[in-house]
């Protein structure tokens, strides 16, 4: 995955920048104190990452469900003294719903349902809390729409996003038209400082419904030309 940061002071072009180093080295999970608890988005989610990637600990992510699974992550999270990531999918959304609502738009609702809460909670556990959307494929794309459509509400009144950072997933597309959807997509999400992540190439194994099982090994590595092409595409936005 790629990870691309709106307003970067060098390159727009994160890569598994919240890796922990090697377990040979010791990693203490110990919160930047100029990060304030709750939900952190574009400057301070920039710091936070930094920070993890100089103090070599791993930040974990949570695909969650429900409210109480929320809750959970943040409590544990404040056990150890650990930022953590909740993420939510499609069909988690659809979860967070409840499966008796049919509506089209239920995914959606879900996800800013969700989002709503962890807004509301994630002070009092006194950790920074990441809110991102997770594999979101061409076919998802109403989903993505819905929750950038509340990320757009949400800033509008309160001067910062919903969401800390999206991703999409558009790996089954050829790489023109996934890049060109990203850049439409980044260039409304650029103007809240919210982080983009996004799939080149093909995603290995089963996820949301995309099954590359059989693909041939070697297809599975991103090449240097994709990694440029996104890069050539979507820093111009970014910077």
């Amino acid at each position: 995955s790629v990870h691309l940061l709106p307003s970067p002071p060098a390159s727009c072009l994160f890569i598994n920048i919240f890796l922990a180093r090697s377990s040979s080295q010791s990693a203490t999970m110990v919160t930047p104190c100029d990060v304030p608890p709750g939900v952190v988005t574009g400057d301070n989610l920039l710091k936070l990452l930094t920070h993890a990637k100089d103090n070599g600990y791993a930040i974990p992510a949570f695909n969650c469900t429900t409210s109480s699974v929320c809750n959970a992550v943040m409590e544990a999270g404040r056990k150890n003294n650990s930022p953590v990531m909740i993420q939510v999918s499609n069909g988690g959304g659809a979860f967070f719903a409840g499966k008796s609502v049919k509506d089209p738009n239920n995914c959606a609702a879900g996800a800013v349902a969700m989002a709503l809460h962890v807004r509301a909670m994630a002070p009092y556990y006194g950790i920074p809390v990441v809110l991102h959307s997770d594999h979101c494929a061409k076919k998802l794309l109403p989903w993505f729409d819905g929750m950038v459509e509340a990320d757009e509400a949400y800033f509008k009144q309160y001067g910062e996003p919903l969401y800390s950072s999206h991703m999409l997933d558009l790996s089954e597309e050829p790489d023109e038209e996934n890049i060109a959807i990203c850049v439409k997509y980044f260039e409304r999400l650029v103007k809240m400082k919210i982080w983009l992540e996004m799939e080149i190439g093909i995603t290995g194994g089963e996820e949301d419904g995309v099954n590359n099982e059989d693909v041939d090994p070697e297809k599975l590595y991103t090449t240097p030309e994709q990694v440029y092409a996104v890069y050539d595409a979507l820093s111009k936005i970014g910077d």
